[in-house]
Formats: structure tokens, C-alpha cells, sequence
């Protein structure tokens, strides 16, 4: 389904850029517009305590550009997108005034590199692994990513509201892949075409082989305003079993580590997470469930 909320070619521009490796450059910004009165509140003690790299200020870092749906017109300090929104929840969690926030920019391979970092901790759509963990320490996850269908406009499955409307679908998948797993248990095997890469998926579907196909939905975002011509996300499968999980990046042997976990962990059991999950990569971009 095209995005209602958010101009398609703004999208394509800025979700384009991220596969780009650009040089990264830093900014202080002001307090968002949208924060809660728990995230405008002071600075509490105990904040003021953490080792930050600006003692009393929180240095969040994401990406040059910053795209959709992750921050909403490349603007982290407004609050509005899922990570944005996640970054502010996090701060204030942790006891940082939103006007005792300063965001910078890092390319995503500088991030996850050894070395000393400008920043207390970046988010930017970096997976958990255990090659990354020998670099960078990780706080638990804020999103595991889900599985999702893409398809082009006008096909007769671009409109699907449910696993069931997909039925006589031929639908792509990559071998070997989570997404393969997930199509198989809801759609059956038999409806698939099964491809060596997702780059062939995505040929597949460009050249009307297939009238779909299923793929983790930040790929989907990529895959659907990129490589398909007048590509649309269908909707998305509930559940995340085997899904990537997204972690908050912080320097190796971080003091900040455990108390940003912390906080992860506790917006997570309040359901916080979940409800930022649906407004921002649900409700915002119109990616339904397909139940």
C-alpha cells in the first residue's frame, strides 16, 4: 500500500542515500515539540550522575541522512519516527530532560567500528551480532524486525488485506532466508518461487515472474520506493520469530551499557516499545497486519 503520511519521492530520495556512505558531521538541536511532559521534565539527578560524554547532556548519534520511517524528515530532534521516538523514550527513561538531548551524525560503518566515539549511543537500524559485539557493546533489543510482503501496483495482490486474499499468489522468496520460513508456515510451500539471492526476488518481480514477495519490512521500505518499479508494501506478517533485533550501539565497555539496557528492558515490559512500534511502522506508513 503507498504511504499516505509521507511523500513517496521525499522517501525515495532519503532511503536511497543509505546506500551511501556519507561523511558524517554533528550538531546540537533544541528540545522536540512532540515530547511528553515526562520527557520535558528536568534532568534528574541520577542522569546528571552518568558518564556521558558531556557531563549532564545525553549525545545521541544516528545517521546522515536519517530516513523514513526511522525520523521523519531527516529531523531526529522533532521526536517523530520510530527511532527518534525510541531515542527520546530511552532518554527520558534514563532521566534526561529532551532539551538535555544533542544529537550527532555518524556513517553506519564509523559507528560500529573499534575505536572512541563522540557519542553515548547511536541507532540506526544496527542487527545484533556477535562479530559486531567484538567492537561495540549492544543494549538489549528495541525491535525485531518482522517479515513483510511487497508487491507493484495494480497487481491483483497489491490490495491484499489478509494471508487468505494472497491465495493463487506466486510469491518470491530468497533460499535459505527467514522470510523463506515465514512464507512457507502462512502462505504454503507450494506457492512459492524459492531464488539463490534477494536481489533476484526483486528481479523477479520487476520482470512480472512473480507477483510478490516477502522480505524483512526494513528491506521492504528499501526494496518496495528503490529497486521495484511502483512498488508497494502489501502488508506484513504478525510475529518476529527469527526476525533481525534491532540494538542500541554504544562504545566497547560503556559505562552506560547496563543503564541504557535498563531502560530498553523497562520500556519494553510497559509496552512502550510495542505502541511506538505500531504508530510509527504500522499506523504511520500503513503497513497492516496480514492476519
Amino acid at each position: 500500500m503507498p504511504l499516505p503520511t509521507i511523500a513517496r519521492s521525499a522517501l525515495l530520495a532519503s532511503v536511497a542515500a543509505m546506500a551511501m556512505t556519507m561523511a558524517g558531521c554533528s550538531s546540537s538541536t533544541e528540545a522536540p515539540a512532540t515530547t511528553s511532559d515526562a520527557t520535558a521534565a528536568p534532568t534528574s539527578a541520577a542522569a546528571a550522575q552518568l558518564e556521558t560524554v558531556t557531563p549532564g547532556k545525553l549525545t545521541i548519534a544516528t545517521g546522515e541522512p536519517a530516513y523514513e520511517p526511522w525520523v521523519l524528515n531527516d529531523d531526529p530532534a522533532s521526536g517523530e519516527g520510530f527511532e527518534a521516538a525510541v531515542a527520546y523514550a530511552v532518554a527520558a527513561e534514563l532521566g534526561f530532560a529532551a532539551d538535555d538531548v544533542v544529537w550527532v551524525r555518524t556513517t553506519f560503518d564509523s559507528a560500529i567500528a573499534p575505536g572512541a566515539k563522540d557519542w553515548d549511543f547511536n541507532l540506526q537500524q544496527f542487527s545484533i551480532t556477535d562479530e559486531r559485539k567484538q567492537a561495540v557493546d549492544f543494549s538489549s533489543a528495541y525491535y525485531t524486525t518482522t517479515q513483510a510482503v511487497v508487491s507493484v501496483e495494480g497487481n491483483a495482490y497489491a490490495d491484499a488485506a489478509s494471508i487468505a486474499d494472497l491465495e493463487g499468489a506466486s510469491v518470491g522468496v530468497a533460499v535459505g532466508t527467514t522470510s523463506y520460513d515465514v512464507a512457507a508456515a502462512a502462505l504454503g510451500e507450494d506457492s512459492l518461487q524459492v531464488f539463490n539471492s534477494v536481489a533476484d526476488v526483486v528481479a523477479a518481480l520487476n520482470s512480472g515472474q512473480i507477483d510478490a514477495f516477502v522480505t524483512d519490512l526494513p528491506g521492504a521500505f528499501y526494496s518496495a520506493y528503490v529497486e521495484v518499479d511502483n512498488g508497494v508494501i502489501v502488508g506484513q506478517f504478525a510475529g518476529s520469530e527469527g526476525g533481525d533485533e534491532f540494538g542500541l550501539v554504544l562504545p566497547k565497555d560503556s559505562a552506560l551499557t547496563a543503564p541504557v539496557t535498563a531502560a530498553v528492558d523497562a520500556l519494553r515490559d510497559n509496552g512502550t516499545l510495542a505502541d511506538l512500534e505500531a504508530q510509527w511502522l504500522s499506523e504511520a506508513v500503513d503497513v497492516p497486519v496480514l492476519q
